[in-house]
């Protein structure tokens, strides 16, 4: 059975530019930039990727930044916890929306 995801497709990630190279280069040169040293450590910077990788719950991001993690010097606990600081963020994101539900159903006449 072929999947729905193919891993082999994230070596295939620089051909995004083939229908607009300048929109990908200018892409791929901010991307690089942003993932530079800086105020925060290239480190850090790839814990919070992995984090938001699994909140976009994107299985190309999970599997590169889980690797760039390690190559940073992250521990498997470390990417642990960014994971669990994400998914409270994004827990918490969806229950605040819960008082948006709530004042609509009441103005529905609940």
């Amino acid at each position: 059975m072929t999947e729905y995801y193919d891993a082999a497709d994230v070596r295939k990630f620089d051909e995004i530019g083939r229908c607009a190279p300048e929109l990908a280069k200018r892409f791929f040169d901010w991307y690089r930039v942003v993932f530079e040293e800086g105020a925060l450590s290239e480190r850090e910077k790839a814990l919070i990727a992995l984090a938001v990788a699994h909140v976009k719950q994107c299985p190309y991001c999970i599997d590169v930044y889980t690797k760039t993690c390690l190559e940073k010097g992250a521990d498997l606990e470390q990417m642990t916890e960014a994971l669990h600081v994400a998914s409270a963020l994004s827990a918490g994101s969806c229950l605040i929306h819960g008082l948006q539900m709530r004042r609509r159903a009441e103005q529905l006449g609940m």
